[in-house]
């Protein structure tokens, strides 16, 4: 499957806003609480389902969950507003060209424990972060099922963010001719001599670019947790809540 990159005679090319993956999907966060019960949650959204899928997701989930009828509202509600943050960028401009950027994972899912950070190619709009994640449980020998998709979701996110960047940041350069100064970003022809063959070790489905001088740095980071460790560490992260 080729690559479908976008024009990359300049840093400063103006493209309408997209996430730089294959799949244009939302990254949801939910975080509910109501009446001393709470319910979090992250997963993505495909923009173009219907409307109505919002409230029939939340009415299942409530059910699902055995969660306070209540809940149907705010769970709706929520991934309404999101939906709606993110088609308001839809058709909007953002600057493109050849770039890189990093993205970070440290988060625990259950009881494993994933450090790492590595390189992104904004302009592989064919990359799949599930893929990526696949690959990366598999390398790491990551029993969890639910630890993939949750790297996955972090990746996204962060391309989300970025995207949201690249929109603002178009938008004020035609504001002022001064801009403002954001990401660093690396062009990839400099990058190139440095890092991994991405099609070589990937497939053209993944962007991720990992420095050899890097390697020791941000090698990835993976600890199975103890159930004291895991109890510990969600006592401090209450805490931290309240």
């Amino acid at each position: 499957m080729p690559m479908k990159p976008l024009p990359s005679s300049s840093a400063r090319v103006p493209v309408k806003f997209k996430i730089p993956t294959a799949d244009n999907l939302v990254p949801i966060r939910l975080d509910i609480e109501i009446d001393g019960q709470r319910y979090r949650d992250a997963f993505t959204w495909n923009p173009s389902d219907p409307d109505s899928e919002v409230v029939v997701f939340a009415k299942r989930t409530v059910k699902d969950l055995k969660l306070p009828p209540a809940f149907i509202t705010q769970i709706a509600q929520s991934i309404q507003s999101q939906l709606a943050d993110f088609r308001s960028y839809e058709g909007q401009d953002m600057f493109a060209g050849e770039k890189i950027v990093p993205i970070k994972l440290d988060m625990r899912v259950n009881h494993t424990l994933v450090r790492d950070q590595f390189l992104w190619d904004l302009n592989n709009f064919e990359s799949d972060p599930e893929e990526f994640a696949r690959t990366f449980c598999r390398d790491m020998d990551i029993k969890d099922p639910e630890v993939g998709p949750a790297i996955a979701f972090a990746i996204r996110e962060q391309l989300y963010e970025i995207a949201i960047h690249n929109v603002t940041s178009a938008r004020e350069t035609r504001i002022s001719k001064k801009g403002r100064r954001g990401f660093e970003y690396v062009p990839a022809s400099k990058a190139g001599g440095i890092s991994l063959d991405l099609v070589k070790y990937f497939g053209h489905k993944t962007s991720v670019i990992r420095k050899r001088k890097d390697w020791d740095a941000f090698e990835p980071i993976v600890d199975i947790l103890s159930s004291e460790e895991v109890d510990a560490l969600e006592a401090r992260e209450g805490k931290t809540t309240r």
